[in-house]
């Protein structure tokens, strides 16, 4: 289970398509794919001195490059880490020094960002683009001098670290979930299987890569079966409209206010959706009538479900389901065992509602540094505790009920309240401030900030955004600030979220939806 995908793939079919890339209109072979993830791996080796087990990080947009070193971790053991390009620098700082990463790859649009870092132990720069300091490797030209050079795929354990995929955590700091080769390549072989994927698919990705759910839902499985991607750089609905077509497009994953956005934009009554086998969301509840309006448009729309710890594939259906189950996110993939427990860890009965614990090969090791977050996510018995409630039928099919969780999702991306909270409290003018996520009609969930100001202060809710847009990405600030005198609390100091969520519900849901 730690075989090199990419490599393995060229092997057998070296002239096939791998890759497109639609901003450029590039595409290339496995063959060509493999050689350039083969040379990135000689400059993390050989130029940058780089060695099984060092992390090296990595700042982009979608692009070929990105692709190039993921494979590239595959063949060295050297462990990428992706970072979030919504990130700001004090968010990423935290990122680099828990990782302890010796390298960071980089564009050249984040130049502001990276020079911020510059201030932290990385011994390697490596400019994607432009080089922004004499000291910065130059990407290209260094890979061009490596064309030919002898390369030997490092041996690897299954278990041993393929990658770090930061996840914000309740505590208020990112954790770096464990990737073992193992979950990577079981993720892509039981994808392929239990979705029955073919060699002849085709499937775009504009989610970010830098995300699990941009490298694990076809990257990894569509490689292993000899499928084609094409990778949009970032999120554009005309060109995506025009690729699916032009591309022909078999298979597509999307979160929900993607596939919101994409039913706004006027292409979507006309698009020649033919190519199209199924559409699948991910990463947030899918509201109903997102699932009933690209039905009507004659396309099977299936949901799934996942997380970055377990290999955000752990669920499938047929098309037949999608449409007799519709809303369930299908039933347990092959060799992914689910449970339903109830907060003493009992089996719910039947239909009831319980946490979903999931156990299989495509289970995450934990997380970096973090002993006490593992211990509290993985029990003794191998079970990853999801903190998502869910719900069993009578024919196995699962149903998401909520999340137990503190957390929302807006836009399809994670956002922890307890993080945001921590950084707000920070302001010199804020004596307490508690978080709840409420719908929204574009994101599915936007922040909410009940803020107590410290006495003889005041605070405008411009100046303390303007305080979060200078510590978080955009995603994680609220939409809107609620000036209070005090918050609920329990007799044990804990905020009641719930009681903040029924009063912004009574005085303030109908003027929300901005």
């Amino acid at each position: 289970m730690h075989g090199d995908i990419l490599s393995e793939r060229a092997r057998l079919s070296p002239s096939n398509t791998a890759l497109v890339f639609a901003s450029t209109g590039e595409r290339f072979t496995y063959a060509e794919l493999d050689e350039r993830s083969r040379r990135c791996a000689l400059l993390w080796t050989q130029i940058a001195g780089l060695k099984k087990g060092d992390r090296v990080g990595i700042l982009a947009q979608n692009c070929p490059e990105f692709i190039h070193a993921f494979f590239a971790a595959g063949k060295s053991g050297i462990i990428l880490v992706p970072l979030n390009t919504r990130l700001t620098a004090h968010e990423l700082g935290y990122i680099v020094r828990d990782s302890g990463m010796r390298a960071l790859m980089f564009e050249s649009q984040f130049a502001d960002v990276v020079a911020e870092l510059r201030t932290l132990p990385l011994d390697t720069y490596i400019s994607l683009d432009a080089k922004q300091s004499s000291s910065d490797l130059d990407y290209h030209s260094e890979c061009a001098k490596l064309a030919g050079a002898a390369w030997t795929n490092t041996p690897c354990d299954p278990e041993d670290t393929y990658c770090l995929l930061y996840t914000s955590g309740t505590t208020g700091k990112p954790k770096g979930v464990i990737t073992p080769h193992r979950m990577v390549n079981w993720n892509a072989y039981n994808t392929a299987i239990s979705w029955q994927l073919r060699d002849d698919d085709v499937s775009p990705i504009f989610t970010p890569l830098c995300h699990a759910g941009g490298l694990g839902v076809f990257l990894t499985s569509l490689f292993a079966i000899g499928g084609t991607i094409v990778l949009h750089r970032g999120f554009d609905t005309a060109e995506i409209w025009r690729t699916l077509q032009a591309e022909r497009c078999t298979v597509v994953m999307g979160v929900p206010t993607i596939y919101k956005l994409l039913m706004d934009a006027p292409e979507f009554s006309t698009a020649d959706l033919g190519s199209v086998l199924w559409f699948i969301s991910g990463g947030a509840p899918l509201p109903l009538y997102l699932i009933q309006a690209y039905q009507e448009r004659g396309v099977i729309f299936k949901q799934g479900y996942g997380l970055t710890e377990v290999g955000v594939n752990c669920f499938a259906m047929t098309a037949a389901d999608s449409v007799a189950k519709v809303g369930s996110i299908g039933k347990p993939m092959m060799f992914t065992e689910a449970r339903l427990v109830d907060a003493s860890g009992n089996e719910v009965a039947a239909s009831d509602v319980g946490e979903l614990l999931l156990r299989g090969p495509h289970v995450c090791r934990g997380y970096w540094n973090a002993p006490e977050a593992t211990a509290a996510a993985l029990d003794a018995d191998g079970w990853f505790h999801t903190g998502d409630q869910a719900r069993r039928d009578a024919d196995g099919f699962f149903y998401i009920a909520g999340r137990s969780k503190d957390m929302f999702i807006s836009g399809g991306v994670n956002v922890y309240p307890a993080e945001v909270e921590a950084e707000l409290l920070l302001s010199p003018c804020v004596q307490d401030a508690a978080i709840i996520g409420v719908p929204h009609a574009t994101w599915g969930e936007v922040g909410v900030a009940f803020v107590v100001v410290c006495a003889g202060q005041s605070a405008t809710q411009e100046e303390l955004s303007a305080f979060l847009a200078a510590r978080l990405a955009k995603f994680k600030i609220p939409r809107e600030f609620i000036i209070v005198t005090s918050l609920p609390h329990t007799p044990y100091g804990k905020v009641l979220k719930r009681e903040l969520l029924e009063r912004y519900q009574r005085e303030h849901l109908s003027t929300a939806q901005v």
